[in-house]
This record gives C-alpha cells, structure tokens and sequence, in this order.
C-alpha cells in the first residue's frame, strides 16, 4: 500500500523553508516516527513571517497575490487557478483569516484547505494548511456515474435502512487516497435505527466502485419559564413555549425560541419523533428528566459559546440546537450526528441517561462546532482532535472538574472503579479494551503521552479517535492547571476557528495552538510559554 505523508513548511522573515520527513510529522518520539496514520497525501503548510509584510490590502485577491509571489517557496502550485475562496473571518483581535479550498478545474479537493492570516494592520503574518502537489490539471473531472447512482452505491455500501431521516447529499470531489487522487462523489448518508450512522463514503465518478467509506458518528412572547427536575435530581429552570390550544388548555413544550439571532432550542422524544409537551410549567415526571437536562444542558452550553467566545449556536449563524433522547433501549452512549444530538438512556447499571452530564451535551455540541469549523476527518489523529477538542471543552464547560461523564456513571460502573468515562488528568486510571492492547505498548491503558501512543488501524476506533485523543488531552489538563480554564478555551477555541483544517495532525495541533495564545498573550508570554510546554510534556513537538 503506497502512504503519503505531511511535510510542513516554515517561513521566517527571510522566506527560510523547511521540509520535514514523516519522521518529524506524527509528533512522536524517534522510536515511533513511521507510523503510517495519513493516507490523504495531504502536504501541510506553516508558514510564519516574523515581521510582516505590509500589503495594500486583506483581501482573498491580495492573499492569492502573496501566494502567487511565493508559490514556489510555500509549494501550492497556480494558485490563482487552484485556490477558490471558502471563507474570510475577522476575528475579535482584529485579525483577518482567508480560507481557501484547492480545487482542479473548480472541484474542491477533499480536506485541502490553505488559510492565509492578517493582523490588524493589513500585514500578512502567517499561512497555514495543507496541500496536494500532485493535485493537478491533467486530472480527468469528467464523471461517467451519476449523482443519483453515486448515492445508491453510498447507501448500499454502509448498510443504510430502506428509510432515512435526512435525504443524502453528495458533492463531487477530488479524493486523494492511498496515493491515487480519485475523482469521486463524497456522498453523507445519516441515519438513526439500532446502529445509526452518518457515514461518509467516497463513490469513483469513473467506476462506481467505493474507494472509501467511513462513520463520522461522534459519540458523547409566549415564552415561558418553566422549572423541572433532573435525572439526578436538579432543579432546573427551563426556557419552553406556552402555547393555548382551545380544545386542550394550555401546552408547554420543550421549545426555546427566546434568544435573539437563534433559530431555537428544542428537544425530541426519540421514541414518538415530537417535541416534548407538557399540560403544566412544572416538568417532574421521571420520564422528562432525561429531556428536562438534555433542555437546559443545551442552554448552558450555547451560552458558554456566546458569551466566552461570541458564537452564536454550533454553526455561528444562529442554526438550531436540537436534541433528542429516550434513544435506543438500554443504549450506553451519545452522539453528534452532523444535525443533532441524540442520548440513550444507559442500562441502568453502567450509565444512567446519559443528558444527565452537562459535560456529555458539550461534548456532543462542541463536535457541532467542530463540523462547522476545522471540520477535522474522524478518523486517525485528525480523529483524535476532534474526540479531543470535544472532550476539552466538555470539561471546561463543566468546569469542577477534569474528568468527562462522571455524572453518568452507574452504580455498576462504580463498583468497578469507573467514576468517568475519561480522565484529562490522569488518562491512564482507565483501560482500553482488549483487542486495543496489542497495538500499544503493552499497559493496556489510555495514553498520556506519544511513547504510548495506539497505532490502531482503522478497522478499529477510526485509528484511535477515542484513544489518542487522551495524548492531546492531557497536554491541555497541563496548560490549563497553569493559566487557568478561562484562557485555556480562549486558546483552543482560535486554534480551532482559526487555524486547524481537515487533516490537521497533532503536530500541526501543537504548532496552531501555540501560535494561538502568541496572537493573544503575545509571542514571550507565560500563556504561550505554558502552552508549549504543554505539548512537549506529552511528547508532541513540531
């Protein structure tokens, strides 16, 4: 099987580049730098100016103009032909942040994005991203498979029931894969059911043949005040709807429209597919109390968002927020799936309803973030940041504490010593399963540093989404116990928006996260000094 591997670009204030073997690129110690994790050919560009250079103006034009100008250095081939904008954000330093797709005659590369920073001077600081060289216009778009056959081949290929929720989409792209760059249809089929997916797979526009196929599913003024009680037994106070209804009296429903610039918060019965309703303001019947926290965590967290970083909701365009619960029977878990959070109810004995943790619904809403931001791959250490961006700001979202899902635990899992399902702290009081441990060092627990890193394939846990995560984990649990939590997610949350793409890896995390407290501490600060710190403390260098 042929591997392609990042090679990173640096660029001083005299344009001094450097290119890294895989050696340098998967943030490990020397004994294990050939793990071959990236399969896209991505190529992954920092490009740093010490002293920036002055331009006339910030926009996508001026950007492709330095582009231009330095193509051969920072190695993106034509890239007023290859580069289409996707986003320009000015961010509350003042900042101004160009992205860019690749694209071949106009079909956006999967996972290649290149963004370009501005201070608030109009001088060009930084380029950042990643790349494929071989990405060029001798590649044939034409399709001979049609959109409609794409995603019947997509639904067959992942097991997709007769019935789905949400119609699929499909996109055609260029998908760079184990050393060919496909023409294919990128087709999302998201469904619920006893194993529900939102499955990425890639469809050959040639052939029709699947190249490749992966599971995103990320597991954890008639306004009325309303209170109810928790599945803990909280008291909660919860924004509902009151409506009147001449033939049935007053309804109260589990619907928030009273925040300005958001299309709602709402939260779903999984069992009947309805918005939960009430006959009075007060909400204490055991079968709410899942819904009753799955309401009010929702609340919570999209004010932290607000508030500490001015997102308005998971995609920053006031998109609804909407939950589901009572989903499954027995089912021990949570997840995003690209539209919504939904939550099992546990068995009773190792979880209990798992929208008890106000942790759990961060958790889950903060990979909305993430889809609607850096939109990291789920699988590999892409994967991993993903897990552990969610994990992080579950935490410093629920803040007593470094632990995640420590209020959905059990009695069973207690008795057994499993007071949370992860620990930033100390990731290894935990173990991996079984069929984990052979492809660690031998501990059989969760990783704290890269020396213990899981080369898993992606047959199982997408390559280690939910294992590795713990390495990046622990280096925020380290930065944060010395700046604090406030400026801990202050840090994250701009590498996050700002910086990380795709197929960032740890070491492009590393070097996107120090750079984040430099543009907001300044580059000699304790933050930025603590935030690399951080990183070489669990063995992730750039």
């Amino acid at each position: 099987m042929k591997k392609n591997y990042f090679v990173p670009v640096l660029l001083s204030s005299a344009l001094v580049l450097s290119s890294f073997s895989a050696a340098n690129v998967l943030a490990a110690p020397p004994d294990q730098s050939a793990k071959p994790w990236n399969e896209t050919g991505s190529v992954p560009v920092f490009v740093k100016e010490k002293f920036g250079e002055k331009q006339v103006g910030s926009t996508a034009a001026h950007a492709l103009d330095y582009l231009k100008k330095n193509e051969k250095q920072i190695g993106v081939a034509n890239p007023d032909k290859n580069l289409k904008v996707k986003n320009i954000q000015k961010d509350s330093l003042g900042m101004k942040h160009v992205r860019f797709n690749q694209t071949v005659k106009g079909i956006p590369i999967e996972g290649a994005e290149v963004v370009v920073h501005y201070n608030k001077q109009d001088e060009l600081v930084s380029v950042n991203g990643s790349h494929i060289p071989e990405a060029t216009a001798e590649i044939d778009t034409s399709a001979a498979v049609s959109e409609a056959a794409a995603v019947e081949a997509a639904k067959q290929a992942v097991n997709a029931p007769a019935q789905l929720e949400e119609t699929p989409s499909a996109e055609l792209v260029i998908y760079p894969f184990e050393g060919t760059n496909h023409l294919a249809y990128k087709v999302n089929v998201n469904f619920l059911g006893e194993k529900p997916g939102n499955w990425f797979a890639f469809i050959d526009a040639k052939s029709g043949e699947t190249i490749d196929q992966y599971n995103a599913l990320m597991h954890v003024d008639n306004h009325h005040e309303s209170v109810g009680t928790g599945v803990l037994g909280a008291q909660r106070k919860i924004h509902t709807t009151r409506t009147q209804l001449p033939s049935q009296g007053t309804i109260f429903s589990l619907s928030d429209t009273s925040h300005t610039g958001l299309q709602g918060i709402f939260t779903y019965d999984a069992n009947d597919g309805k918005i939960f309703s009430n006959n009075s303001a007060s909400w204490k019947d055991e079968y709410q109390h899942a819904a009753v926290d799955a309401h009010y965590n929702s609340e919570v967290v999209y004010d932290y968002y607000l508030e500490e970083h001015g997102r308005n909701s998971l995609d920053d365009k006031g998109m609804a927020i909407v939950s589901y619960v009572h989903y499954g029977e027995n089912y021990n878990n949570a997840f995003w799936n690209g539209r919504q959070m939904t939550y099992g109810d546990g068995d009773g004995s190792y979880m209990v309803p798992l929208s008890a943790g106000l942790d759990v619904a961060a958790h889950e809403m903060t990979h909305g973030v993430i889809t609607n931001s850096a939109n990291l791959q789920y699988r590999f250490q892409s994967g991993a940041l993903n897990e552990s961006f969610a994990d992080i700001f579950g935490a410093l979202i629920d803040s007593e504490d470094w632990e995640v899902g420590e209020d959905i635990m059990g009695p069973g899992a207690k008795a057994d010593g499993r007071v949370s399902l992860r620990s930033l702290s100390d990731p290894s009081k935990y173990p991996v399963k079984a069929d984990y441990v052979p492809y660690g060092d031998g501990n059989g627990k969760y990783p704290a540093h890269m020396d213990e890193y899981y080369d898993l394939p992606r047959s199982l846990d997408n390559g280690g989404v939910h294992i590795n995560s713990s390495i990046t984990n622990h280096a925020a649990y380290l930065i944060g116990e010395k700046i604090g939590k406030e400026k801990l997610g202050q840090i994250f949350y701009r590498a996050l928006t700002v910086y990380l793409t795709p197929t960032s890896d740890f070491s492009d995390a590393r070097r996107s996260i120090v750079q984040s407290a430099a543009d907001i501490y300044g580059e000699a600060s304790a933050e930025a000094k603590a935030t690399a710190e951080g990183f070489d403390s669990v063995g992730i260098y750039e």
